[in-house]
């Protein structure tokens, strides 16, 4: 039973084309937020870096990673990306395939009839900088069949200590507001 909260973001599990593959962005050398590995990510209209999402933003998916050459000229690669880091060379990593199916915790129960629901992320900047993964969560109080939110519940999360409507369930989800399906606006 999945009875307590340990959350691990927007964690990648597989894609119906059998290969999750992240693909290389780059991030605005001194971007002043904080992105952990599974935070949600977009591409920032403004300038085409990539950048954290907040609640409600349409995402092209999670952060996968980063490198970069520091300002002492050493080769960086992370799992993370510190806010305020002064960089070159910056190569950032997110998955983009908008029929990806990702894992994620809820913040509350989730029940077998809330399949084909949509939700949205608890806070979207927690993250734990010791390891450097991000601590979202699906917001079980934004579940929704009537309207649009960033994730759909496509499925439980296959394990032996998770079930529909335990304290936390782990679900499947896929991006439902994605930048770049086309009902979506233009970044």
């Amino acid at each position: 039973m999945s009875t307590s909260s340990a959350p691990f973001g927007l964690q990648p599990a597989y894609s119906p084309s059998g290969v999750v593959r992240p693909t290389a962005f780059t991030i605005a050398s001194g971007y002043t937020s904080n992105i952990y590995g599974n935070q949600p990510v977009k591409i920032n209209s403004s300038d085409g870096t990539l950048v954290a999402a907040a609640i409600g933003d349409a995402i092209i998916g999670s952060f996968q990673g980063v490198e970069f050459t520091d300002t002492d000229g050493r080769r960086r690669v992370s799992n993370k990306w510190t806010a305020s880091t002064s960089a070159t060379d910056i190569v950032a990593y997110a998955t983009l395939d908008p029929t990806l199916v990702y894992n994620i915790q809820a913040n509350g129960p989730v029940a077998q009839s809330n399949l084909g629901n949509q939700a949205n992320f608890t806070t979207v900047t927690a993250g734990n900088s010791t390891v450097g993964y991000s601590q979202v969560m699906l917001d079980t109080a934004t579940l929704t069949n009537s309207g649009n939110a960033t994730m759909r519940i496509i499925g439980i999360t296959p394990g032996p200590d998770n079930t529909w409507g335990d304290n936390y369930t782990i679900v499947q989800v896929q991006v439902s507001e994605h930048q770049n399906v086309a009902n979506i606006a233009a970044y």
